[in-house]
């Protein structure tokens, strides 16, 4: 029942000291999901623009993960994230990889989920097999899996066991994070830009929009933040998706 937005701004590779002026444009463009990670050693960052917004608390939605080593101290580790996010819940956590003691990070997130200090629960980088046994041994099953996927790597055959078991798909490197500049040049994506007066971008972002897929494009410039976010205002034909789906 929780809603969350279809599209959000991550900060993977932004620097910590970087990062509260890269959320705080984020924001003032009009994202309201934030994603962030142990592991980016930028929680801290995310923190200080959450505090300086000036947008309620119950208006934004925050992500963060839950990286590997920490899997053993898991519920540690989630309150040591609240404090840097300076948080009192988080809206959605994830364990980061299926490696390590995975089982026993999830069974403390059904805890902390239990207790309500974390709003959603989920994992990233779940193949199908990991995320059907998890799915199929837990008592709360992951209500997001976060993985990479673009035009490039659609991955339908894991969209398909996301839906399977009611599992919200979402896009980390919705762009590509090595073939981007490929991306922007693309003949099919070109040409499908031009006739919506939109970006090539722009276009393969709202390509897995229209898959149903949670995206969260990543840009340190706040023309381009705002680029990525503005594209509610056309919608690909059912041809058209078939041409990028080839």
């Amino acid at each position: 029942g929780l809603e969350m937005p279809v599209i959000g701004y991550g900060v993977f590779q932004i620097p910590d000291g970087e990062t509260e002026r890269c959320v705080l444009d984020a924001i003032s463009v009009g994202y309201r999901l934030i994603d962030t990670a142990q592991v980016y050693g930028n929680e801290a960052g995310v923190g200080h623009a959450i505090a300086k917004c000036g947008v309620p608390r119950d208006q934004l939605f925050i992500t963060t993960k839950i990286w590997i080593k920490n899997y053993e101290s898991c519920k540690e580790s989630v309150l040591e994230s609240m404090k840097k996010l300076q948080v009192d819940y988080i809206d959605l956590i994830l364990l980061h990889q299926a490696f390590g003691n995975y089982y026993k990070a999830w069974h403390d997130l059904e805890n902390l989920y239990q207790e309500g200090k974390l709003k959603a629960i989920g994992v990233s980088n779940f193949y199908p097999d990991r995320l059907a046994d998890i799915c199929c041994h837990c008592r709360i099953k992951p209500m997001v899996n976060q993985v990479e996927t673009h035009v490039y790597y659609q991955k339908e055959i894991d969209h398909k066991w996301n839906e399977k078991f009611g599992v919200q798909m979402e896009a980390w490197g919705p762009l590509s994070e090595t073939r981007v500049k490929e991306l922007i040049v693309n003949p099919t994506l070109v040409s499908i830009a031009k006739k919506h007066n939109k970006t090539p971008a722009q276009v393969a972002l709202r390509f897995n929009i229209q898959r149903k897929i949670v995206i969260i494009p990543k840009s340190t410039h706040k023309e381009r933040m705002s680029e990525n976010i503005n594209v509610f205002d056309f919608k690909l034909s059912h041809e058209e998706m078939e041409e990028i789906q080839k």
